[in-house]
């Protein structure tokens, strides 16, 4: 893992999301917990003795991304600087497929597999967005599980948290992904 220099909390539509940052980009992105509270204890929990504090000028530019694209706005956060100091080469190649999804698109773990030629990879493409460190920059969201079923989402709420994503950015999502739903 990066060594972070500080992080912060911001808000956005679907709660207090956080930031955290190092010499070479973003280190960690956090989707909301339950509250502020809990999202600034996790962020604590996962950096030990890093201050929270305000963000350098180009954090502020991508929470102010982040906030956007969670409020609908049609937001490319592609080009953010990650810093994958740590990351293991594999999860590093996913990452990197993920990041590149436009909004509103999706594919499937089978997929990202083969772009990154790992043909039957899908369950370790799945393994490795579940530890995704900078959701949702690198947009795990997107990716959904064969024949498009949602498949799983490690962030708080789970699969209602990635229905929420997907639909504010207008993907298509149909009753067969998400049954009960509709009902």
């Amino acid at each position: 893992m990066s060594a972070a220099l500080g992080f912060a909390l911001f808000p956005t539509a679907i709660g207090h999301c956080a930031v955290a940052w190092g010499e070479h980009g973003i280190v960690c992105m956090q989707l909301p917990q339950t509250s502020e509270a809990g999202t600034r204890s996790r962020m604590g929990r996962r950096y030990p003795g890093v201050p929270e504090t305000e963000a350098p000028a180009d954090v502020q530019q991508v929470m102010q991304q982040v906030t956007a694209l969670l409020d609908g706005d049609d937001v490319d956060l592609s080009q953010v600087p990650l810093d994958m100091d740590g990351i293991p080469e594999f999860h590093r190649r996913v990452y990197e497929i993920t990041q590149a999804i436009p909004r509103g698109q999706t594919l499937t773990y089978g997929e990202v597999a083969a772009k990154i030629n790992a043909p039957g990879a899908a369950r370790a493409v799945g393994q490795a967005l579940g530890a995704n460190p900078f959701a949702p920059i690198v947009p795990c969201h997107r990716v959904l599980a064969a024949g498009t079923q949602l498949g799983g989402f490690s962030a708080r709420g789970g699969l209602s948290t990635k229905l929420k994503m997907l639909g504010i950015e207008g993907a298509r999502i149909t009753e067969a992904q998400s049954p009960g739903l509709f009902d």
